[in-house]
């Protein structure tokens, strides 16, 4: 069985060179971002351009994302959507989303994009209260993790039959791999896991990108 190629930083950057066409806007947003504290937190370009793929190729009109941070990876989504394409984007920071609503006026996206400020599953619940069940396309799934499962119901519920939910950090760089690791995040990750993988509900698979992304198709 042959294993997966373990990229080091040349072949990451020939990666980008050839294949990523990052839009100058978004390479601006990310390089302002690495300038925070906690610019860990955002994704790469090669996952932004990988999501904008996802949701062109199932026709994605009505996206969700939990988990703002300074809008880059919703940047990416919102300039892949159709003109009457909506997410709804879930986030608790006025601080990290003021940055991301400045790029998303600048990109002439800001109508596509419903930013929700406060807690995300008080949003998710409120949708589905709202009869929003079996309507959503698309999900991103990329904010705290001791909550990873319970986005991930909700967002199910939200998700039409075929729609698909990808889910960030599911590698969490090898600590879910590692059994003398017993952390919070990484208990809740490994647990979520563990969960889709014998989930009858979805079709399933785990990618080597950037910090490991899931997805998962609702059947």
């Amino acid at each position: 069985m042959s294993r997966h190629f373990s990229f080091d930083e040349r072949s990451y950057q020939y990666l980008l060179a050839v294949s990523v066409r990052e839009p100058e806007i978004a390479r601006r947003l990310r390089e302002e971002t690495q300038q925070l504290p906690n610019a860990q937190m955002q994704i790469g370009p090669d996952q932004g351009q990988f999501m904008q793929l996802l949701v062109q190729l199932i026709g994605a009109k009505k996206t969700l994302e939990v988990g703002v941070f300074t809008g880059y990876s919703s940047l990416w989504v919102a300039l892949g959507l159709p003109e009457n394409g909506r997410i709804i984007a879930c986030d608790i920071s006025e601080e990290y989303t003021s940055v991301a609503r400045r790029y998303w006026k600048e990109a002439g996206v800001d109508r596509k994009i419903d930013l929700r400020l406060g807690p995300a599953l008080e949003t998710l619940d409120e949708l589905i209260k709202d009869g929003q069940t079996g309507t959503f396309d698309f999900a991103f799934i990329d904010a705290d993790k001791s909550h990873y499962e319970d986005y991930y119901e909700r967002s199910l519920q939200l998700l039409r039959v075929g729609g698909l939910i990808a889910i960030d950090n599911t590698i969490w760089s090898g600590r879910v791999a590692d059994p003398s690791a017993h952390d919070t995040d990484t208990i809740a990750i490994r647990r979520l896991n563990e969960k889709l993988f014998s989930d009858e509900r979805i079709n399933l698979s785990m990618l080597t990108v950037g910090d490991g992304l899931t997805l998962a198709m609702k059947r």
